[in-house]
């Protein structure tokens, strides 16, 4: 059995084994693949796993042997899993590894937003405590999130984990769920979007992406929030209209944004946001902690042993009802 992994770096940059995937199989695993090398990479392999390396139809047709495909991700967007479904193909992917690296990468970003840690200690290296008339000083404004309340859009294992945490900082959350009012677990309270919008001080993003919340973050929607709201998302870029919100953070409207994703990665050098003031952008790295890689690995290999044992598990697409 040939098993190829066509993009391994990110998983994988050194740091983990690649052993259990070797004893299963005649094992190749590639930093990365161009386009122009999928085909001749997969062509007669048996099993191919993608972390954003795309699996399109027409690939299938031209590698006829593949008989399994695995997502190095949970998102399996990157594989055609129509076309997979198609010529039986089962497209299996990788939920719930990253929630706990998420939900903590989330507040990283939120409280960096509230105390400028960063822009605090660089100022101390370059003297400025050491000359200080007083005792203590600051740069910027410093927020207390105690009492505050955060707006949740996206309710799913990271959103639950965010508001547990969110609760521990003695935050009240709101939860947009369209179908939901009222209480829900945890003491979070079910609103609708405008409602939440303009109640929080704080919204974060944990929706998938699909054409009803694409650019769900846009100026019609910033105009209905607090001023000086402050936004996180580190779920999906193309959730917010990046001109839109960038924008918004020039003229004080929204009073500062934290990203771990934007709409097209590796982000493009014309990113607006890249000139936004108070905005903090991280390179897609709230998954990344070597925990959550190793517990990434461990399911992949684990999809890969449900499928020849056959009991394949957490397949994406319909070919096991077939």
């Amino acid at each position: 059995m040939k098993i190829v992994i066509l993009d391994g770096y990110t998983l994988n940059p050194g740091d983990l084994s690649w052993d259990a995937f070797r004893a299963l199989g005649d094992f190749t695993v590639y930093d990365r693949t161009a386009p122009g090398d999928i085909i001749g990479r997969i062509h007669d392999a048996d099993i191919v796993y993608t972390n954003k390396t795309l699996i399109t139809g027409e690939t299938l047709e031209a590698c006829p042997n593949i008989r399994f495909i695995g997502v190095l991700a949970t998102g399996y967007n990157v594989v055609d899993t129509k076309a997979a479904e198609e010529k039986n193909i089962p497209v299996a992917n990788v939920p719930a590894y990253s929630t706990a690296s998420v939900a903590q990468h989330t507040f990283a970003l939120l409280l960096e937003l509230c105390l400028h840690i960063g822009a605090h200690s660089d100022s101390v290296r370059q003297g400025d405590w050491t000359n200080s008339k007083d005792f203590c000083y600051w740069k910027y404004p410093l927020i207390e999130l105690a009492g505050k309340t955060m707006g949740i859009i996206g309710f799913g294992r990271i959103g639950q984990a965010v508001a547990n945490i969110a609760a521990a900082f003695g935050m009240k959350v709101l939860s947009y769920n369209k179908d939901k009012r009222g209480q829900g677990p945890g003491g979070i309270t079910y609103v609708g979007l405008e409602q939440l919008l303009s109640l929080s001080d704080v919204i974060s993003l944990h929706c998938p992406l699909f054409p009803a919340t694409e650019k769900i973050i846009n100026a019609n929607s910033i105009s209905g929030m607090k001023d000086g709201i402050l936004l996180i998302n580190t779920s999906r870029g193309p959730l917010i209209d990046e001109n839109d919100l960038a924008e918004a953070l020039k003229t004080g409207k929204v009073g500062g944004a934290a990203l771990d994703v934007v709409s097209a990665e590796p982000i493009r050098s014309d990113n607006p946001l890249l000139n936004a003031p108070n905005c903090l952008i991280t390179p897609h790295i709230a998954w990344a902690p070597l925990e959550s890689r190793q517990r990434l690995m461990d399911t992949s290999v684990n999809n890969l042993k449900a499928y020849i044992a056959g009991s394949p598990i957490n397949i994406v697409n319909a070919v096991l009802h077939k």
